[in-house]
């Protein structure tokens, strides 16, 4: 292995620059691609105009008009939304509001169960922590993040130097505004652009469905076609007297976005064009064939082997109180949606033969460097890299992948650790006091204990004696393998679970916050916890690390040769939560022998569901009334209600929230999921499997206005019928 791997000025990167260059004229293969929005004329407008599309690149991303972009936000911090109306009125997924509409709730006020509908403007509800951020503008900075590089630098300085013009693009961009700034690598490093955003704070809940709409067929329909999920929530967004971002004060007015989405109320048909704009999450198209082979065979089944144990002990709990089952509510979605989605990319991927497809790849790619002897110089070696990189990461693997999913998954773990930073960061008694009381909200020691007793047992089952830490001698010995005992002894001594040694321990912190740290390090939970993670820092971590650093260099190389061997076709960036275009099209599709899924549901299959029991198709009553006297208003056709339809649009975590538009432009729906078979689209994208799932925004107006009686919000919608 080469450990020396060097970068040079107008290498790497300055070839990337030539080739999105020359390859920015040629064709764009249709469904598939996440496209930088910046970029659309290059990618080739034209052939997406081919494909139904009536909009020019600068109605789409501009920064001379407004346009598409200043309609869409990052909704918190992991979702997309978008506006819709003039008075700053906004759009996401029920599952994107979920916290906050749990935050709001209580027994007494369970807007989890009822769901909630503001039915004046004071009634909306503010969202502390909450926030919504537009993209102002987007710059390609890749030869302002290459200044510097001047011969050859060892990995260490250049990343030094880079980080230095990173600080000074950003500072360039921000100084003086209230903006803020990020640049972000595409192409494994091969190219950098920067994102200029405006953040707003003052975001209040408008209205929700019950859950049994905004999340019908729970976890059950979860990744899964056919979907009835109403999957929906609003808020609106608030400014200052000029429009800026300001603090939630009940003097503020509605936010004045540069551009809202109209609403496109006249439904789809099978084949019509549609696109999706958002902030998809994550994705890695273009992986080595061990690590999807290792993805395949080891990371996946163990993290949901682990997980099903979590969510197996929370739903237990949940069941037996309605207290545990709204603090637990929003925890357990998190930890069942990757759980779920790792078994359709199992599926999707082992369907698809990946590996093979990818070693066949590898193959082309090889002759295509063995055919030219300046390819060889370049690109010789990065095939060999891969294979021994990959084969040395797998004794360090499974210990990242259990620290994570079995060590950090205890609830009182996680929180001893973020606890004792505060305190190192020297942070205040009240943060700290704010923190915990926060924690506790949504906190239920029996659940924690029985989870933190049983990955406890997990882990040291599944880990080699040298990946033990010292506490592994203490249940071998005095609990004598009684991983139950070990859990509830630590639980019990902790001061998580004594508030008054907690506070006392506190008043120390403000007279000698050092003899304060020390105490806190020796009770038993951080004790463990710093264990674990003194093995992983110490350890394996550094290795980890690494090994993680010579992968990133070669995958850079990689794309590099890539990007040069594949001129004839357009290779778009991984997503990376940078807001992309994709489109496709409505469509059906076979996901096996036997089985065709049509491209619509409605709200008579919310109804059949409903008579097989499940507690995840309940029903509210009002919605039944509403079907059985077929009272759909404007929005039913021919006697049925649209609820969901599915589309070949290209998305993934992140375009949760996003909009899903028509060839004009216009709302359609609000993009919520992928099929089960098309989960496995973050690695491998299959346009016959891959689908994303939206709810008709037919739907979503008949329940604002059937259902919720909140007909006032439909006031202020720009609907086009």
């Amino acid at each position: 292995m080469k450990k020396n791997q060097i970068i040079t000025k107008h290498g790497i990167l300055g070839m990337m620059l030539t080739v999105i260059i020359t390859a920015g004229t040629l064709n764009v293969k249709a469904e598939e691609g996440m496209w930088i929005p910046m970029l659309l004329e290059k990618y080739n407008i034209e052939a997406m105009q081919e494909a139904g599309l009536r909009l020019s690149a600068e109605d789409i991303y501009s920064i001379n008009q407004d346009c598409l972009k200043d309609a869409l936000v990052i909704f918190g911090r992991g979702c997309t939304g978008e506006m819709i109306s003039a008075d700053g009125l906004l759009l996401t997924n029920h599952h994107c509001g979920y916290g906050a509409i749990q935050r709001h709730s209580s027994v007494e006020s369970d807007y989890l169960t009822d769901g909630f509908w503001a039915m004046s403007r004071d009634e909306e509800l503010p969202n502390e922590g909450l926030t919504v951020t537009y993209l102002r503008y987007m710059k390609d900075v890749t030869v302002e993040m290459e200044e510097g590089l001047i011969g050859e630098l060892d990995p260490e300085e250049a990343q030094k130097q880079m980080e230095r013009n990173m600080g000074k693009l950003i500072k360039e961009a921000t100084e003086g505004s209230h903006y803020s700034a990020l640049v972000r690598p595409f192409y494994y490093g091969n190219a950098y652009y920067m994102f200029v955003y405006e953040t707003f704070t003052d975001v209040r809940l408008v209205g929700a469905p019950p859950e049994a709409i905004g999340n019908f067929g729970a976890d059950q329909d979860n990744w899964m076609w056919p979907r009835h999920t109403g999957d929906f929530s609003m808020f609106r967004v608030y400014a200052n007297e000029d429009n800026e971002p300001a603090a939630f004060d009940p003097s503020n007015q509605p936010y004045k976005p540069r551009k809202h989405l109209e609403i496109a109320a006249g439904g789809i048909e099978e084949g019509d064009f549609t696109m999706v704009m958002g902030y998809p999450g994550s994705t890695t198209q273009y992986l080595y064939s061990a690590a999807v082979r290792s993805m395949l065979e080891t990371s996946l089944p163990v993290k949901i082997d682990l997980r099903t144990t979590r969510l197996e002990i929370m739903d237990r709990y949940m069941r037996a109180d309605d207290v545990v089952r709204i603090q637990y509510s929003s925890k357990y979605r998190g930890v069942s949606n990757a759980w779920k989605k790792w078994q359709g990319i199992i599926l999707g991927l082992t369907r698809n033969h990946a590996v093979d497809v990818k070693l066949e790849e590898e193959e082309a790619f090889a002759a295509w460097i063995e055919a030219d002897g300046e390819r060889i110089l370049k690109y010789g070696d990065v095939l060999d890299e891969f294979a021994e990189i990959y084969s040395e990461m797998e004794k360090y693997e499974m210990a990242m992948y259990m620290m994570s999913e079995s060590v950090m998954a205890i609830e009182l773990f996680r929180q001893s650790s973020r606890i004792e930073r505060m305190m190192n960061q020297g942070m205040s008694r009240e943060r700290i006091e704010r923190s915990m009381d926060g924690f506790y909200k949504n906190y239920y020691r029996p659940v924690d204990q029985e989870i933190c007793a049983a990955m406890l047992e997990a882990y040291f089952s599944q880990m080699p004696a040298s990946q033990y830490p010292a506490c592994a001698e203490e249940i071998n010995g005095k609990y004598k393998g009684d991983y139950s005992a070990y859990a509830e002894a630590l639980y019990n001594k902790t001061v998580f679970n004594q508030p008054e040694k907690f506070l006392k321990l506190m008043d120390k912190y403000e007279k000698n916050s050092e003899k304060a740290i020390t105490a806190f390090q020796k009770d038993p939970i951080v004790a463990t916890a710093n264990q674990f993670s003194d093995l992983l820092m110490e350890e394996t971590g550094p290795v980890y690390r690494k090994l993680q650093e010579l992968l990133q260099r070669n995958y850079q190389i990689y794309m590099a040769a890539l990007l040069e061997m594949e001129q004839d076709r357009m290779l778009y960036p991984d997503a990376n939560f940078t807001m992309r275009f994709t489109y496709g099209k409505v469509d059906s599709y076979n996901p096996k022998d036997g089985v065709e899924y049509d491209y619509y549901t409605t709200l008579s299959g919310i109804m059949d569901k409903a008579t097989e029991g499940f507690e995840d198709y309940a029903v509210p009553e009002k919605l039944r009334e509403l079907y059985e006297a077929k009272d759909y208003g404007k929005y039913g056709v021919n006697g049925t209600m649209p609820v969901c339809f599915i589309a070949s649009n290209h998305t993934s975590g992140g375009n949760s929230g996003s909009p899903v538009m028509d060839a004009d432009g216009r709302l359609l729906g609000i993009n919520f999921d992928r099929n089960w078979e098309g989960t496995m689209s973050d690695v491998h994208y299959d346009p016959s499997l891959c689908r994303n799932i939206t709810v008709d925004i037919r739907y979503v107006l008949f329940i604002i206005d059937k259902f919720a009686g909140a007909e006032y919000l439909l006031d202020e919608m720009d609907i086009v019928w």
